[in-house]
């Protein structure tokens, strides 16, 4: 019986012969990944010529979701392994509620501006 033909549950860990020092150089690639793409954003936001003006908020977006990216497979361990089901599951219904909450107060403030009556010496 070789050693692919064991029945493993998801979510077992790998048996490796270094299980902290792989650990720890995923946190420290991460870390380096979340550095750069930070130091980017800075200096993107400080206005660099390589940009054109216009273009720096679109570049900060493209920088922040990069930025969530690493966060996520570094740090939270989003994979697509069957092991993180549950926790791909929380973050989708983590954004379902913030979209609702951004959208129905955007919602709000948009109708409460219209129904708003202006004043009459206006």
């Amino acid at each position: 019986m070789s050693e692919h033909d064991i029945d493993h549950a998801p979510g077992d860990q790998e048996e490796s012969a270094h299980p902290v020092a792989a650990g720890v150089r995923n946190y420290l690639i991460g870390l380096g990944l979340a550095a750069v793409l930070t130091v980017a954003s800075f200096w993107v936001a400080s206005g660099t010529p390589l940009i054109y003006s216009l273009g720096v908020p679109m570049a900060l977006a493209a920088l922040a979701i990069g930025q969530m990216g690493v966060h996520l497979a570094f740090f939270l361990h989003i994979t697509t392994g069957p092991d993180s089901t549950n926790n791909v599951l929380a973050l989708a219904f983590g954004v379902l509620i913030v979209g609702i909450v951004i959208v129905g107060s955007l919602w709000i403030m948009y109708h409460m501006n219209m129904n708003m009556g202006l004043p009459s010496d206006m």
